[in-house]
């Protein structure tokens, strides 16, 4: 199936959790910041058409990022929330016919194998990277007590990217935002619009750079791709 895809990364948060002195998507490992290990990811691989990078309004950091001056990479104004940022970055596309994936920027040990068979998926409820849970996974109450445990056989922990028809996921977010629903991922719109996204199986070292110990398994990944 011959289509246009376009990647947008949200970086336009601030990422309070990682505790440090600037957004988590802007810290370095192996000489580079995250955000340039995520571009490259996308830069290189050769059935992107067009990167589109939501960022906070004045974002200081990205002067410091060379890879920016690269034709393919579109800057937007990032929003409040993840939500928003992805919106704005879909709002800018003009060809609506077009696919998209969308991947956290702090997600940088993506493989190419894995977006080989994500962009395989031509079904128009779209689909995600995840993988089975394969820990015990409780479930609790307000005080932090165990109500009981969750049958994990059919549990997945969602991964990025997330590739949907531009046009049905615009219209899933604005419907979301519309009806006032938090969507913490691009899928759980598409959900609440009716749609069933395929869960496609991705890898475990696909981490997300969260916690001030992510950076050190991030960057054992990396020297292994």
């Amino acid at each position: 199936m011959n289509r246009e895809i376009i990647a947008i990364i949200p970086a336009a948060g601030i990422g309070s959790r990682m505790q440090a002195d600037r957004p988590k998507q802007y810290l370095k490992i192996l000489g580079k910041t995250i955000l340039e290990h995520t571009l490259n990811i996308f830069l290189s691989y050769e059935k992107i058409n067009q990167i589109i990078l939501p960022v906070a309004e004045n974002d200081p950091y990205l002067s410091s990022i060379d890879l920016l001056q690269d034709p393919r990479i579109k800057i937007v104004t990032g929003g409040a929330n993840r939500a928003d940022s992805v919106l704005n970055g879909l709002r800018s596309i003009e060809n609506k016919t077009s696919w998209v994936l969308v991947h956290d920027a702090a997600r940088p040990c993506l493989r190419h194998e894995d977006l080989d068979k994500l962009v395989q998926i031509q079904d128009e409820n779209g689909a995600i990277l995840a993988i089975p849970a394969v820990d015990t996974i409780k479930r609790s109450n307000a005080d932090l007590q165990i109500q009981h445990t969750e049958d994990r056989s059919q549990l997945w922990l969602a991964q990025t990217p997330q590739f949907f028809p531009v046009e049905r996921l615009q219209n899933a977010l604005e419907q979301a935002e519309k009806q006032g629903f938090i969507v913490t991922d691009e899928a759980s719109a598409m959900e609440l619009a009716g749609f069933r996204p395929h869960l496609v199986s991705g890898r475990s070292d696909n981490i997300k750079v969260t916690h001030p110990e992510d950076l050190a398994l991030a960057e054992f990944y990396l020297t292994r791709k």
